[in-house]
């Protein structure tokens, strides 16, 4: 198991078969497990969000329980506003800021390259905003040298500025690289939260399940339907809706790349496509999404109640949120302007953007939707296990 640090054993009680070395928890890993036990004895929040539920199903909680329970904390701040035994009480119990300083502990603990885990401290909205610009710079440069800088009008055609086979070397192997690294990541994450667990095998239903969670943003609704807390103890949705503007903002603009691959490879069909096209009119409504989403987000954001998450991760939000944006501002500003003499610019700097995006995926918070999502498929395979706890009080 990849660590931040080197592991520190401690010798459990003696078994049959001598001492079992058990890692000994970081400090934030213990402030959860500490408020953990606190809230299996009250277990008020029991109905609000799948952390609890799955809670109830352990005394203790071990390294792999906490990493998989914090990954399972939306920071909806339902429980915090709810709980009795937040501070001013001296419990001063908060669920989601502790689960919040884990969970980026583990994007970094189980990130592959091991090396590149500390990225997760440094890719702040400087660093994303700084990214951005070098890369679109260093296109722009390179238009400059070849004197195609300002072709004149190309009527849209893209390859004349960029061949198609250098973009698709240059852009394959950036997003071949990130989903590699994500899924080794998530693989890594999935065999820390389940050690030696022979049960930890998904079945059609908990799929179906877990993926229904996913798609529907289930657990932001606070468990009672009516939304997330976010700058007071007022209930509201938008922090879903705007997730959801987001998410399927995304999941389009990755659709209209994919559909134009199929018109490029299997039609023959080679870009600019009309404006009335299936890429471009995926793209469009993506793209819509993806500027109403995050600017919602990084409105709500900026309200939040310092008290819900944690605030030294703040610059990570927000600079994933602002390379969506950007994505989608430079990819209509591109689209607007396909037809005209700056439409080299236009492209490099879009371009560049959606680099800077691909390169620092694996290492920003991109990473909470992969990981969020292997813990609601252990959680949705846990749940149609007998209780052990039950089974032994009976």
């Amino acid at each position: 198991m990849q660590l931040r640090e080197p592991i520190v054993l401690e010798a459990s009680p003696a078994t049959a078969e001598g001492y079992e070395l058990i890692p000994v928890l970081s400090a934030e890993e213990a402030e959860v497990d500490r408020q953990m036990h606190i809230c299996n004895a009250c277990r008020y929040c029991e109905g609000f969000c799948a952390v609890f539920p799955a809670m109830t199903r352990r005394l203790d909680f071990a390294k792999a329980d906490i990493h998989y329970l914090a990954n399972l904390c939306h920071n909806c701040g339902a429980c915090l506003h709810a709980c009795q035994y937040a501070a001013p009480h001296e419990f001063a119990v908060n669920i989601p800021q502790a689960m919040a300083k884990v969970r980026v502990d583990t994007y970094s603990d189980y990130a592959w390259p091991a090396a590149f885990g500390t990225l997760y401290r440094r890719n702040g909205l400087t660093m994303a905003l700084a990214s951005a610009g070098g890369l679109a710079l260093f296109l722009l440069l390179a238009l400059l040298i070849n004197g195609t800088l300002f072709p004149g009008r190309l009527a849209g055609d893209f390859y004349a500025v960029f061949p198609h086979n250098t973009l698709a070397l240059m852009f394959g192997a950036a997003f071949g690289f990130a989903v590699l690294a994500l899924a080794v990541g998530v693989r890594r994450f999935w065999k820390g939260i389940s050690p030696g667990d022979a049960e930890a095998v998904a079945t059609g239903a908990a799929a179906l399940e877990a993926s229904g969670a996913v798609l529907k943003l289930k657990y932001l609704d606070g468990g009672h339907g009516k939304g997330c807390n976010n700058e007071s103890d007022r209930f509201t949705l938008w922090r879903r809706r705007f997730h959801h503007l987001t998410f399927y903002g995304f999941m389009l603009c990755f659709a209209a790349t994919g559909v134009a691959t199929l018109y490029h490879y299997l039609l023959g069909a080679e870009a600019p496509y009309p404006v009335f096209s299936l890429p471009v009119l995926l793209g469009i409504v993506g793209g819509l999404g993806l500027i109403v989403g995050p600017v919602g987000l990084l409105v709500l954001g900026y309200q939040r109640d310092p008290a819900q998450g944690d605030v030294a991760q703040r610059p990570m939000d927000r600079g994933f949120i602002a390379l969506l944006l950007l994505i989608s501002l430079t990819g209509f500003g591109l689209l607007i302007g396909r037809d005209t003499g700056a439409m080299a610019v236009l492209l490099a700097v879009h371009l560049g953007v959606v680099m800077a995006f691909f390169l620092t995926m694996p290492y920003g918070k991109f990473a909470h939707g992969i990981f969020r999502s292997a813990a609601l498929l252990k959680y949705a395979i846990e749940k149609r296990q007998p209780d052990r706890i039950k089974l032994g009080s009976e």
